[in-house]
């Protein structure tokens, strides 16, 4: 969520994140290959995320807090691309980061938003409480 929060406030390619992420940060206790996955694939597929929120909120995103903003983007993400997580950790981890670090009340408009687009996204694993993968 840092890294995408950093990509949303400077404007710099992805990649340029993730290699000063990697230069900079502790990476020993993370999985590279899914943190350059998620980032890489929210910048990727931006405008399809995007779009699949924006029927979802009350405002525009670019009205919505930029902390809670990331979260709704990885999340979104995962649910898409990432049908080998199950949709309730997405949703849970995605809660935590926004009640961590968003503003009062974002974690529940985080959940909100998650929660419908769970439904779209996830309809049958949603229905039988099941991963899809």
């Amino acid at each position: 969520m840092q890294a995408l929060y950093q990509w949303q406030i400077n404007d710099q390619p992805m990649s340029r994140i993730v290699a000063q992420f990697e230069e900079e940060q502790d990476m020993s206790i993370v999985d590279r290959d899914y943190f350059e996955d998620l980032l890489l694939g929210v910048e990727k597929h931006l405008e399809e995320l995007d779009a699949g929120l924006a029927e979802r909120l009350d405002r525009p995103m670019e009205q919505v807090d930029m902390i809670e903003r990331a979260c709704l983007r990885l999340a979104a993400y995962e649910l898409k691309h990432r049908l080998d997580v199950p949709y309730q950790v997405i949703l849970n981890e995605a809660i935590d980061l926004a009640r961590d670090f968003g503003t009062q009340g974002g974690s529940g408009y985080v959940n909100g938003v998650l929660d419908q687009l769970a439904s779209a996204w996830r309809q049958a694993e949603k229905a039988t409480g099941k991963a899809a993968g």
